[in-house]
């Protein structure tokens, strides 16, 4: 696995890893707070922050734009810090724990990227088998989370024989109803909790989201 990292650090911490570089096995970019172009961050697995560096304004107004890369915060044993972050690690660092514990970062936030999917205004978190909004949640049952995947990675309208295949692996001749309950359960869950009615919408051509 390749990984490359942006390092939101003192000049001693840049130097120290530079030194061990070949040995992480990682490539490094240095933050510099008056040239920063958040374009870098597209082609970084990870970002590494010291948690003195949150002291600035600047820089803690960047690293809190941060979004959907994994931030591992470097501090004392017992620090306070304004950033955000998803995992930290005290120091003086031992570089073993701080390799494994980049790769775990990663591996970590890669499986929660693939198991939720942003729908409309929702979240569907196939882990928790739940449906998200802001504060709210309905907890669903894995055909449902099934269903709604479906129907939203389809560019067309299913039918209710489609879903019925795709999902239950039934034969054409197969009875039907077994779609519309659950889709018809899946809904009532969906307004009752969010009061919305054009989650899953139903027309002469099929079920679509």
């Amino acid at each position: 696995m390749k990984i490359n990292l942006v390092i939101f650090g003192t000049k001693n911490l840049n130097n120290s890893l530079e030194e061990i570089k070949e040995d992480l096995g990682f490539s490094f970019i240095h933050f510099d707070p008056d040239n920063f172009n958040e374009s870098i961050l597209s082609s970084v697995s990870a970002v590494v922050i010291s948690n003195n560096i949150c002291e600035d304004k600047t820089s803690l107004s960047i690293v809190n734009k941060i979004i959907n890369k994994p931030i591992l915060l470097l501090g004392d044993q017992n620090f306070t810090t304004k950033c955000k972050y998803d995992d930290k690690i005290s120091l003086p660092l031992n570089f073993a724990d701080l390799k494994n514990k980049i790769i775990h970062l990663i591996t970590a936030h890669k499986f929660n990227e693939n198991s939720s999917i942003i729908i409309k205004k929702y979240t569907l978190d196939k882990n928790e088998k739940k449906l998200k909004h802001e504060s709210m949640f309905v907890v669903i049952t894995e055909r449902e989370v099934q269903l709604i995947e479906l129907l939203f990675n389809e560019a067309k309208p299913l039918t209710r024989k489609a879903i019925l295949k795709k999902i239950w692996k039934y034969a054409d001749d197969a009875d039907t109803h077994t779609v519309e309950t659950h889709i018809y359960r899946l809904r009532k869950k969906i307004l009752n909790k969010f009061q919305d009615e054009n989650f899953i919408i139903n027309s002469k051509l099929g079920y679509s989201i």
